[in-house]
């Protein structure tokens, strides 16, 4: 009997990569869905063997999924696939009844070793050579009760690179600070330089926030990664980095590039390494202390051009604690990577 494989997944590119990655000589039945609901929906309506779900999505996230897998004692194995790879996410999932956990962006060997692992996958679903090795059927994806993604726009293929770059973010920070790191679904826009501070959508006014920029640049690619704290933030980071708050100007300067180092290190890395390109990172600098938001970015507004605007925010979990990433992409930049979409997409 065919098995069948539901992808849950809010990103079309993610859906086809996954999809892509399932083992050549394996041929199950393959539908999609864009989001928790959806998937419980296909869930209770008919039979599916294998779930492999994603954690980050609008709608209903994947550790919603799971308590109502359970709750529900619906009848699916599941593998979690996510680009947050916090040891605590992984641990967490595990615990709530998945099988597995596979990090972003996947790796056909290892959802084949998964596979095989537990069974779902055996020598007899493909047709193997004389040396062991599976050939590959000639068969196109089956069709299923939803439709395979279709063509992937710039903005939803930014979106899922930022989401696995954050994931990797978001590990070494959750690792600095022995904390739980809450990730959202990034916000991905265009917009004008003069309007930067728009895509800070939740900011307030009324705060004060402290700054760090860094540019980066490389293969027709460039742009400028900036963290934003609060006044109060920037304090309740201090004390979880266990700092001596004495000389609390300079203990704030610290908190600032310490925090902006890693998270724009293993951003910019990861983003670049997803798209094949080499990023190099300029010096950071503080934009400013005790400002608020519109100040802070006012040195955008002296150019007319649209950006293309990153938007992230880390809350770190049991804590009123929380920063804002942002990253700027060039409007030159946009063709580049327009580009490469084409590169990974094919």
């Amino acid at each position: 009997m065919t098995l069948r494989v539901l992808i849950c997944d809010d990103s079309a590119l993610a859906r086809k990569q996954m999809a892509r990655a399932l083992p050549k000589q394996w041929t199950p039945d393959i539908g999609f869905a864009e989001h928790g609901r959806q998937a419980l929906d296909m869930l209770r309506d008919s039979a599916w063997d294998v779930l492999f779900l994603d954690l980050n999505m609008p709608e209903m996230d994947g550790y919603s999924v799971l308590r109502t897998i359970t709750k529900e004692d619906l009848p699916v194995m599941t593998i979690v696939v996510s680009g947050d790879v916090q040891p605590q996410a992984q641990a967490r999932v595990l615990k709530m009844g998945a099988l597995g956990f596979i990090r972003k962006p996947t790796q056909p060997e290892q959802v084949e070793a998964l596979l095989r692992e537990y069974g779902i996958l055996r020598d007899e679903d493909g047709e193997w050579n004389d040396k062991g090795e599976a050939k590959a059927k000639a068969a196109s994806l089956p069709t299923s009760e939803t439709t395979e993604p279709g063509a992937v726009g710039c903005q939803e293929f930014l979106q899922e690179i930022a989401n696995v770059a954050m994931g990797q973010a978001s590990d070494l920070m959750a690792r600095l600070l022995n904390a739980f790191v809450k990730l959202p679904v990034p916000k991905v826009a265009k917009l004008a330089r003069s309007e930067l501070y728009m895509a800070i959508s939740a900011a307030d006014n009324r705060a004060a926030y402290s700054a760090v920029c860094q540019g980066f640049t490389g293969a027709g690619v460039a742009g400028e990664a900036l963290l934003l704290f609060t006044d109060a933030h920037v304090r309740d980071l201090a004390t979880l980095l266990g700092y001596d708050q004495e000389d609390s100007g300079e203990v704030e300067l610290e908190v600032l590039m310490d925090l902006s180092s890693i998270l724009f290190g293993a951003f910019i890395k990861s983003f670049g390494d997803q798209l094949n390109l080499k990023l190099s990172l300029g010096h950071p600098s503080v934009l400013g202390q005790h400002q608020p938001v519109a100040a802070l970015l006012e040195h955008h507004g002296g150019r007319q051009e649209e950006l293309q605007c990153i938007e992230i925010r880390y809350e770190i979990e049991g804590h009123q604690t929380q920063c804002d990433l942002l990253v700027v992409l060039t409007e030159d930049s946009i063709p580049h990577l327009e580009q490469q979409l084409q590169f990974l997409v094919e």
